[in-house]
């Protein structure tokens, strides 16, 4: 595979190489998630490619993840009743809910808007009520996440 010499019509492959015909790298980079881990903790590194031991996720870091719930709907019920105080975790919200820091905003124009350094979610929900209501989702560099909610 252009990856080592052929002595005696056996492949000798070069560091970082393996396979009879030295075409399986060893190389973990692609294979590295956003999160630092070999492919995100859910699968092994195989030729440079992930094997995702978890079926439901998938991808070159098996960071994919079709049937799970998104950002959005994951933290809709916490926001809910810390910002409005209703919702199925009302009850528990002081115990459940604490995970991340929360800024009323007047209106939606006044949510954080991409471009900050921080990967940022803007999510629509809705409530208990039927009404929509809006609010973002970010976490920064030492893993604290930050909610935006419109009043």
């Amino acid at each position: 595979a252009g990856n080592g010499i052929c002595k005696c019509r056996v492949c000798e492959c070069f560091p970082n190489f393996t396979g009879s015909a030295c075409d399986c790298s060893l190389d973990t980079t692609p294979c590295m998630a956003s999160n630092g881990q070999i492919c995100n903790g859910r699968g092994t590194c195989e030729c440079g490619t992930c094997n995702c031991t978890d079926p439901k996720f998938q991808g070159p870091a098996c960071e994919t993840c079709q049937t799970c719930l998104g950002v959005c709907a994951e933290h809709k019920d916490c926001i809910q009743c810390r910002a409005f105080d209703k919702g199925e975790k009302k009850e528990t919200c002081s115990q459940e809910c604490m995970h991340f820091n929360m800024t009323r905003v007047e209106s939606r124009d006044k949510l954080p808007q991409p471009g900050q350094p921080d990967p940022l979610s803007h999510c629509k929900e809705k409530d208990v009520d039927d009404c929509w209501f809006y609010f973002t989702y970010s976490v920064n560099s030492n893993g604290e996440a930050t909610v935006h909610v419109v009043e």
